[in-house]
């Protein structure tokens, strides 16, 4: 019975969590009819440019990290660019570079330290958009990192909702690096869709 009470209380608290959480609510349909119907109409369409501007708040430090290391190689620690580093992440999109900026949305996924020679990460990230004109729509980026460089390219591979069939390029820019490894980097994203 203390075990049932347990689970129960549990069950409780996560709801409770969970209903505090901000939700992405996509405004267009998404059942499998939905899409068939959107692709049936997608012959007749023009695709769209859309130009995104936004700030990632990545920390790796204090209480509260969204960015935890998740796995490394043994050798990781031999390395000087931490190759076989593995983290994984949840930063949140903002529309300013300072922390209390509005939120926009979440940048989701994992990156890994892929390069014996320098420092380069391989990510594999949604843009996840929870505010404003794209929310419940996601941005997925798939591509090389070279973190030290002052520009970086990345391809956008695909989306969701308002970014269905999206592809285009997302330039990166360091704003701000602590000395912790807390990162603030500037975003602009082009994209293509329907």
């Amino acid at each position: 019975m203390a075990k049932l009470n347990s689970i129960l209380l549990y069950c409780s608290i996560a709801i409770v969590i969970l209903s505090s959480i901000p939700l992405a609510h996509c405004n267009i349909a998404q059942g499998p009819k939905a899409v068939e119907n959107w692709f049936q109409k997608l012959s007749h369409a023009k695709p769209k440019i859309t130009k995104l501007h936004f700030y990632f708040h990545d920390i790796v430090g204090g209480k509260n990290p969204t960015s935890i290391p998740i796995a490394q190689a043994n050798s990781t620690s031999h390395s000087p660019t931490a190759f076989g580093t593995l983290a994984i992440l949840d930063d949140r999109l903002t529309t300013g570079p300072e922390i209390n900026s509005t939120t926009i949305g979440r940048a989701q996924g994992i990156v890994g330290a892929a390069s014996l020679e320098e420092f380069s990460l391989l990510m594999s990230l949604n843009f996840v958009f929870t505010h404003g004109n794209y929310n419940g729509s996601t941005l997925s980026l798939l591509g090389r990192n070279t973190v030290l460089n002052e520009y970086r390219e990345m391809p956008i591979v695909g989306g969701s909702g308002v970014f269905r069939l999206a592809r285009g390029v997302a330039t990166a820019k360091t704003h701000t690096l602590s000395k912790n490894g807390d990162a603030i980097v500037e975003y602009n994203v082009v994209v293509l869709h329907y």
